[in-house]
C-alpha cells in the first residue's frame, strides 16, 4: 500500500516512540519501591533476545535502575529503551529519558540481545533502585510472552521447503496477520518512529486476533541515518526501536517481516508518487546508491535469527517507467540503468546477493510488477538464491487489476504451486470486508498466506485500517480479518 493515500488522515502521535501505559509521576526523595518484573526470551541457540517488563507497584518514580544477574556466560551485545551495561554476570539498566517516570501501576518494557554458550538459564531475581521485586519471574511462568495476556511463546525459525514455509521440525507455516505501518513515514516526516504504540499491550491485542505474522514497513534513509533525518528518529535510534519491536513480536510467537518500503531517488515519470529525491513516497524500484547498504545492515542485524523474514521492497512498478512488461521485468531482476528511471536501480538479484553476503540465511520475500499486483513472469525472472530460501508475495486490493478469483487462478496459483506465496497486503477501501473474505477463502484453499493492511487507527475508507483502537477494536473492514483468523487459526 502507498501510505500517501492515507497520511492526510493521520494524527501526529507526539509520544509515538514511547508506547502507551507510561504515566508521568512525581518522584519523591525517598520513594517506597515495590515492583514486579516479567522476563521473556527468544532463544536461537547461540544468542537470544531478552524482553523485560517492569511494573511499578510502589510510590511514583522519577527514575529507575534495574539490576539482575545471569548464572552462565551470557554476554550483552545490544540493549534498547534504556542504558544497558554488564560487569561479569551482573546486568544493570538505567531508564531512558522517556520512560523514567513511572506512576503507581505504570509499566515499561525494555530489551536486549545477548550471546551465550552452554545453558541459557533465566535470571531468578530482579531489583529496582536496590529493592528486590517480589513479583520477579521468567518467561517460563508466563508462556514466554513478555508480559502475559494471550502470549504463545517464541516465533519459530523458518525455511523454504518446496512451496511451503516450514519450521525446523517440518511443520508448515503460513504467514497470516497484519501490517503495522508507521516506521516507513513517521521518521522521514520528523514526527517520531512509530505511528501509535508497538508495546506489549498492543501486541497482545494482535495475539487476541490470532495474528501470527506482522509486516513492518521501514524507511531506507531512516535506517541508514542519512543527513536529512532527525537523529532522534534515524540511525542507531531507529535501528534500536526496530530491533526491539521485532524481539517483542517474536516473544509473542509472531513472525516479524521486515520490509523496505520507501527509498531514495528522484522519479517524476508515470505513476510518480512525489518529485522528492528523499524517501518520502513509493518509488518504482530500489536505488543502487543506498538499498544494498540498507539490506546489508538489516541482514547483519537479524542474521542468526531465522524467525525474521526479509521483504526486499514494497511495490515495484518499473514497467510504468520503462514502457513495457519485458523491460520492466528485466529492470526488476537486473537493475542498473533502466529506461525512464533517472537513478541507478538495484535489481532484486543484487539485493538477494547483498543479504546472502552477510551470511544471513533468513527467508527472503520478493514481489512482482504493478505495485506487486502482477506475478505473471515472476517464476521466469526470479532471482537466484544460493540458500534456496526465496518466496513470493503479491498485494491484492479491490481496486487492483488482479482482483478476481479468475485472475488469482491464472496468475497466483501457478506461483503458489512452486514457491511459498504470501499476499503480504490485502484490503479494500469501502469499509467493508466482502472482498477480503472471498480473497482469504481463496488463499486458504491454495495454502497461501495473507496480511491485512493495516494495524493503524486511520479512516478505514482511506487507509484502509483494521482497527479503531490499539486495544484491537476492529473497524467494519477489520471485522472480516479478525473473525476469519479467529475461526481458522
Amino acid at each position: 500500500m502507498r501510505p500517501r493515500r492515507a497520511i492526510s488522515f493521520l494524527v501526529a502521535f507526539l509520544l509515538s516512540i514511547c508506547g502507551v501505559g507510561l504515566v508521568t509521576g512525581t518522584g519523591t526523595a525517598h520513594a517506597a519501591v515495590a515492583c514486579d518484573v516479567t522476563y521473556a526470551k527468544n532463544d536461537w541457540g547461540s544468542g537470544f533476545s531478552a524482553t523485560i517488563t517492569l511494573k511499578n507497584l510502589g510510590d511514583a518514580l522519577s527514575g529507575w535502575t534495574l539490576t539482575y544477574a545471569y548464572a552462565g556466560d551470557q554476554k550483552l551485545t545490544q540493549g534498547w529503551s534504556g542504558t544497558w551495561s554488564q560487569s561479569g554476570r551482573n546486568v544493570t539498566v538505567t531508564n531512558a529519558g522517556w520512560n523514567g517516570a513511572l506512576a503507581n501501576g505504570a509499566t515499561t518494557q525494555i530489551g536486549a540481545n545477548f550471546t551465550y554458550t552452554g545453558t541459557n538459564t533465566d535470571p531468578t531475581s530482579f531489583s529496582i533502585n536496590g529493592t528486590v521485586c517480589n513479583g520477579s519471574g521468567s518467561g517460563g511462568g508466563g508462556g514466554g510472552g513478555g508480559g502475559g495476556g494471550g502470549t504463545t511463546g517464541p516465533a519459530p525459525a523458518l525455511h523454504v521447503s518446496g512451496n511451503r514455509l516450514v519450521t525446523a521440525s517440518g511443520a508448515t507455516v503460513r504467514l497470516r496477520g497484519a501490517n503495522r505501518s508507521g516506521g516507513e513515514f513517521m521518521c522521514v516526516q520528523g514526527r517520531g518512529i512509530w505511528d501509535g504504540p508497538v508495546d506489549d499491550a498492543s501486541i497482545n491485542a494482535m495475539v487476541a486476533w490470532k495474528i501470527t505474522a506482522v509486516r513492518i514497513p521501514l524507511n531506507e534513509e531512516c535506517w541508514l541515518g542519512l543527513s536529512n533525518i532527525d537523529s532522534r528518529y534515524g540511525g542507531t535510534a531507529y535501528q534500536t526501536e526496530v530491533k526491539g519491536f521485532v524481539s517483542r513480536l517474536e516473544a509473542h510467537g509472531i513472525t516479524p517481516i521486515v520490509e523496505m518500503h520507501w527509498n531514495y531517488g528522484t522519479y517524476t515519470g508515470p505513476s510518480s508518487g512525489c518529485s522528492d529525491v528523499h524517501a518520502t513516497c513509493q518509488k518504482p524500484m530500489p536505488d543502487a546508491q543506498y538499498a544494498p547498504s540498507f539490506w546489508t545492515g538489516v541482514a547483519n542485524a537479524f542474521k542468526g535469527d531465522d524467525a525474521v523474514v526479509f521483504d526486499l521492497f514494497n511495490e515495484p512498478y518499473p514497467e510504468r517507467a520503462t514502457g513495457g512488461e519485458t523491460s520492466g521485468w528485466t529492470c526488476w531482476r537486473d537493475g542498473g540503468t533502466c529506461s525512464g528511471i533517472p537513478y541507478q536501480v538495484a535489481g532484486f538479484q543484487s539485493l538477494v546477493n547483498a543479504v546472502r553476503a552477510t551470511g544471513a540465511t533468513n527467508v527472503i520475500l520478493v514481489g512482482g510488477l504493478a505495485y506487486s499486483n502482477d506475478l505473471t513472469q515472476w517464476l521466469q525472472y526470479r532471482p537466484t538464491d544460493p540458500k534456496n530460501n526465496l518466496a513470493a508475495f503479491a498485494h491484492i486490493y479491490n481496486f487492483n487489476s488482479c482482483s478476481s478469483t479468475s485472475c488469482y487462478d491464472g496468475q497466483l496459483a501457478p506461483v503458489a504451486a512452486q514457491v511459498p506465496l504470501t499476499l503480504s497486503e490485502i484490503g479494500e477501501n469501502d469499509c467493508s470486508h466482502g472482498f477480503v473474505d472471498t480473497l482469504m477463502n481463496w488463499a486458504d484453499a491454495h495454502a497461501v498466506g495473507y496480511l491485512g493492511w493495516t494495524w493503524n487507527t486511520w479512516d478505514c475508507s482511506s487507509g484502509p485500517s483494521l482497527i479503531s483502537s490499539y486495544d484491537g477494536t476492529p473497524t467494519s473492514y477489520g471485522v472480516g480479518l479478525r473473525d476469519h483468523l479467529v475461526a481458522t487459526n
